[in-house]
């Protein structure tokens, strides 16, 4: 089963993301209102993708994209903001993300998304 791990600030969303993708088929490892959190998590579940909040408390989701594919390059993630400037997207891909989810989103959204980048739950 693919595993993933959800970073956010807001209780909601990590709820509502872990809602939506356990109920389709995907395991949820962990979850992490900071990057702090977030860069313990990536390192002790080794999720099969990381869905990343830019906006975290102790520091910017960028930074946090930055320090986990300097650890694990081969780490898959998904950012996840209400922030969609072209600016912090394109710096977000320049870092190794895979794509970016702007909020509000559709769950057909997060769903095509994810299961593109890591097939249905099973694969």
């Amino acid at each position: 089963m693919k595993r993933i791990l959800i970073v956010d600030d807001s209780f909601y969303m990590r709820t509502m993301l872990k809602n939506m993708l356990s109920d389709a088929g995907y395991e949820i490892v962990g979850e992490a209102p900071n990057g702090q959190t977030a860069l313990e998590l990536a390192r002790t579940t080794n999720p099969d993708l990381i869905t990343l909040d830019v906006i975290l408390p102790d520091n910017t989701g960028l930074d946090v994209l930055k320090g986990i594919k300097s650890e694990q390059p081969e780490m898959k993630v998904v950012i996840v903001s209400a922030v969609g400037q072209e600016v912090i997207v394109n710096e977000a891909l320049e870092y190794g993300a895979l794509s970016y989810i702007v909020k509000p989103f559709s769950e057909e959204k997060v769903l095509e998304v994810v299961s593109q980048i890591l097939g249905g739950p099973e694969d």
